[in-house]
Parts: C-alpha cells; sequence; structure tokens
C-alpha cells in the first residue's frame, strides 16, 4: 500500500522532514553509515549500557539515604515507565530507521524547533551520563588496585583531576572511531563479564540474607539522611507540603526517579538504526529484549543487597563516602566477592560509558546532517564512522568527567531523559495518526493507552525529582532555544531547501 505523506509545514519554526526524506539523506557516501548490527548486537549494546552505574553504585546509595529496602519497588516503578516507553521506541524506531532517535522521531512529527530542543535534550543525556558513569569507573579503579575511592584523582593546586575518569573516555574514544562492529565486540565482551558478576552477586548474596533487614519495609519519612526540603526536596513533596523526600511514601517514588538513572541508555540503541542490518525487525528486539533482561536483574540484585545488610548501614557517610554494591559485601564479610565485584564494575561501567558516548555522537551526527549543526562535522571516515564527532565528543565528556563534580548531577541526566521518552511516546501517536499507512514492522497494540501510560508515568517520576534539578534543567533548555534562533535556524537543511538553495529530492554531501 502506498504510504501518505502530508503536506510539508512552512513554517520555519514547525517545519517537518518526511520520513521518505530521513531515509534519503542516509544514503548521501560522504555521510554514509555501515549496517553492520543485527538484533543480538543490539541486545548486548542494551544491557551493555543499562547494567553499569545503576546497579554497582546508584542502587545501596539510594538504599540508604532515600528509600531503605524498598529500593526494590522503586526499580520496579521505573522499570513501568520505560516498559511504556520502549514499546512507543520500537514502534517509532522501526518505522522510521534512521539515526538521532528521538530526534529524527520528533522531526517527522512535531516540527524543527522541538527537534533541535530534543536533540539539545539529548546532548544533556548522553554526554552528562557518561561523565558521572565514567567518574564511577575511577573510583571502582582506584578501589580495586588501593582500596581508595580517590585514588585515580590528583589534587593540582586546589582542582581536583579525576584522571582515571579522562582515561577511560580517552581510550573508548579511539575504539568507536575505529568502527561500529569492533565496537560491538568490546561491548559483547565486557557485558558477558559484567552479567556474570551480577549473577554471582545474587547467587552468594543470597545466603547472607536475614529477613529483619527488610524491616521496615518502607521506613518512617525523616530521620539522619533528611534532604532539609526546599529546592533540595522533590517538586512534589514541595508542593504537597512534605517537609522533605528522605523514606516514606516520598522517598519511595524519589528513590524510582533516581533509580531510573539505571535505565538510562536503552534509547541509545534506536540511535544505531542506520548500523543495523534489519532495523524493522532488529531493533524492536534489542529495544525490548533488553529491557527485559535488566529489570530482572536489577530486582533481584537489590532485593539480595538490602536482605544482607541493614539500609541504615548503606548510608552516606559524614565525610560523603557513599556505598556501593560491594560494601554489603564486606561488610558482612566475604572481601572475595568484594574484589569480583570491583572487577566487574569496571567491565560494566566501561561499556555504558561506551554505548552513551556512541548514542551522543551519532545524535550529533543526524543533527549535523540537518545542518543545525555544523554540516562538515557529519563526514564519515573510512570505517564509516562520524570521525570528527566522536572526537568532540570524547573530549567534551572527559573535561565535563575530569573536572567537575557529575556525580552530583545524575538527576538532570534523569529529567533530560524523562522529557525525551515523553516527546516520543506522543510523537508515535502523531505519527500513527499522520501517515497510518507507513510499514510498520513492529505495531503497539493499544497505542493510545501505552503512549499516554507512558507520559503520565514519566511525568510522575519528572516531579519526583528536585527542584533544583528543575531549574537546572530550564536553564539548559534556554540556552538551547538561544542557540537555535542564533546558528541552527537559518542553517538548517530543511529551511534551504523551501528557500530553493538546495534541490528537494538529495542534500549535498558534507565537504573537507
Amino acid at each position: 500500500m502506498a504510504t501518505t505523506t502530508p503536506s510539508p509545514r512552512t513554517n520555519s519554526l514547525f517545519r517537518t522532514k518526511s520520513v521518505e526524506q530521513s531515509i534519503r539523506d542516509t544514503d548521501e557516501p560522504d555521510s554514509k553509515l555501515r549496517r553492520e548490527l543485527g538484533a543480538l548486537d543490539l541486545t548486548v549494546f542494551g544491557v551493555a549500557v543499562l547494567i553499569g552505574a545503576g546497579i554497582f553504585t546508584i542502587t545501596a546509595r539510594v538504599a540508604g539515604d532515600i528509600t531503605g529496602p524498598a529500593v526494590a519497588v522503586s526499580f520496579v516503578i521505573a522499570a513501568i515507565a520505560c516498559g511504556f516507553a520502549g514499546l512507543c521506541y520500537a514502534e517509532f524506531a522501526s518505522t522510521v530507521p534512521v539515526a538521532g532517535s528521538a530526534y529524527t522521531f520528533s522531526y517527522a512529527t512535531f516540527g524543527e524547533f522541538i527537534a533541535w530542543i530534543i536533540g539539545w535534550d539529548l546532548v544533556l543525556e548522553y554526554a552528562l551520563g557518561a561523565a558521572v558513569v565514567s567518574t564511577s569507573w575511577a573510583k571502582y579503579l582506584g578501589q580495586l588496585f588501593t582500596g581508595d575511592g580517590t585514588a585515580a584523582t590528583v589534587d593540582l593546586g586546589g582542582l581536583t583531576v579525576d584522571w582515571g575518569a579522562m582515561l577511560i573516555i580517552a581510550v573508548l574514544t579511539v575504539v568507536l572511531v575505529l568502527g561500529i562492529k569492533l565496537s560491538s565486540t568490546v561491548s559483547t565482551v565486557m557485558t558477558a563479564v559484567k552479567v556474570g558478576v551480577v549473577l554471582l552477586v545474587i547467587v552468594v548474596g543470597a545466603f547472607y540474607i536475614r529477613s529483619a533487614n527488610y524491616s521496615p519495609f518502607i521506613p518512617p519519612p525523616g530521620g539522619e539522611q533528611e534532604s532539609g526540603g526546599g529546592i533540595k526536596s522533590s517538586l512534589l513533596s514541595l508542593v504537597a507540603g512534605s517537609d522533605g523526600s528522605t523514606y516514606g511514601v516520598y522517598g519511595l517514588l524519589a528513590g524510582a526517579s533516581l533509580v531510573f538513572f539505571a535505565f538510562i541508555g536503552f534509547d541509545a540503541v534506536s540511535t544505531t538504526a542506520e548500523e543495523t542490518k534489519n532495523p524493522q525487525k532488529d531493533l524492536p528486539r534489542g529495544i525490548l529484549g533488553s529491557l527485559g533482561v535488566v529489570t530482572v536483574l536489577y530486582v533481584a540484585t537489590s532485593l539480595v543487597l538490602v536482605g544482607m545488610v541493614s539500609y541504615t548501614q548503606l548510608q552516606t557517610g559524614p565525610n560523603g563516602d557513599s556505598a556501593t554494591l560491594s560494601t554489603a559485601f564486606t561488610l558482612v564479610g566475604a572481601n572475595w566477592a568484594s574484589t569480583i565485584i570491583e572487577v566487574g564494575a569496571l567491565a560494566g561501567l566501561t561499556t555504558v560509558v561506551m554505548v552513551l558516548m556512541l548514542g551522543q555522537s551519532r545524535v550529533f551526527y543526524a543533527m549535523s546532517r540537518d545542518g543545525l549543526l555544523p554540516r562538515n562535522l557529519a563526514k564519515t571516515g573510512s570505517r564509516g564512522t562520524p570521525v570528527t564527532i566522536t572526537i568532540i565528543i570524547g573530549t567534551l565528556c572527559a573535561v565535563l568527567a575530569g573536572f567537575f563534580p557529575a556525580d552530583e548531577l545524575e538527576s538532570m541526566v534523569n529529567i533530560g531523559t524523562l522529557f525525551a521518552f515523553v516527546l516520543v511516546a506522543v510523537g508515535t501517536w502523531v505519527l500513527r495518526k499522520q501517515q497510518p499507512d507507513l510499514p510498520r514492522s513492529f505495531v503497539v497494540k493499544g497505542l493510545p493507552i501505552v503512549a499516554t501510560l507512558a507520559v503520565i508515568s514519566c511525568l510522575w517520576l519528572m516531579i519526583n525529582l528536585t527542584v533544583e534539578t528543575w531549574i537546572r534543567f530550564i536553564g539548559w533548555m534556554v540556552l538551547g532555544v538561544i542557540i537555535y534562533f542564533a546558528y541552527s535556524r537559518r542553517n538548517s537543511v530543511l529551511g534551504k531547501r523551501e528557500r530553493g538553495e538546495l534541490p528537494e529530492s538529495t542534500v549535498s554531501a558534507p565537504r573537507d
């Protein structure tokens, strides 16, 4: 059946780029990516990015400081929100198999301005996410070799430089430049190691569980870890008049918004659409398959963790030292397991950083090809990878990880991702209404209900983030709007086509 292409919108802010044109643009010779990935590769990428900082570092800290033993319920709540959003991603990605993820999807439905906003938002998610996780990697490196989580840092006259985080980002930048297949191979090996470690945690940790540690399952609100209210409290608790969002029901909900960080990155699978052999079938399998695997592992691991030791033993210390997954095994005397966990964490966090950087480079690539960023950045090298963009992303992430306290900005990554999920959920529904005849190899049954639940659940998690996070997020979005009107709007390839400066059917290939 022939597809129905809607009339293009000429309003410069909301002009849409048709699905057909987006697919045609993937064939430009000087900016063409290689199709080398299958469903297994994508599932591995998904598991690779999902099993990392969330399970090795964040789980213990959230259990100790925010939720208590109920952290497992927080994981379930976050997984439900991701499941609804994942279904929408699967349909959208199989319909529009083009690099760029939510950015590309938004361009086809909401128009250029919203596409820019979501692309700018994804910069926040991927770049800052890679920086945050790389600092966790460096901390585990120090613990493994010296027992000191700060051993991978150096003090330069009052300026602390995290050289360990910068090192792993530099190495992974080289791997990504050398090609997507090599990246997939490295990811597969590392993922096998960390999945084995997680299974070891579940099996060995189960022998140390004491039922008394599960009580109270939801601790009463407040306590020594009380946030103090104000902008440090969740938006929901502030509006509802609560003093804070530590423990109790508000803590449980705030915990869901924080452990959501553990699910960040499954959407990065959709950024590899142009490098997938059969994107219509393999993308949905990769997205949903990876989500299903890690949800089971997260819930099982969190239940074992809080069953091994009291949640009060996982609280952040007075000097700011936070607990990790290996902390619980050290507390019960299983030091040998702690060492294995630290090795697994290094492998696990390595793949997370790599896939986040991969996702960031592909979003930048798509935005550059559309002219919203300098077009010469979209040129690919002899190995079919966007070399210049990858190096720029690596440099940016290294600076963020090496010189800024990125570990304090995890919630910024969360709010950016949740915002992207909302737009994808709505966009999937809009595209279904606008172009019902587009070929769809994966169709979500009851899409209006699924999309609505995705939006509600993601917005719910967003309002459980702190007021401080919302203020920073709004500031980041304002900066993005300024850049769009100062540069992107007048350099847009779509805008140049409308003005007759470029032919309709093709885009001139970027030059050196």
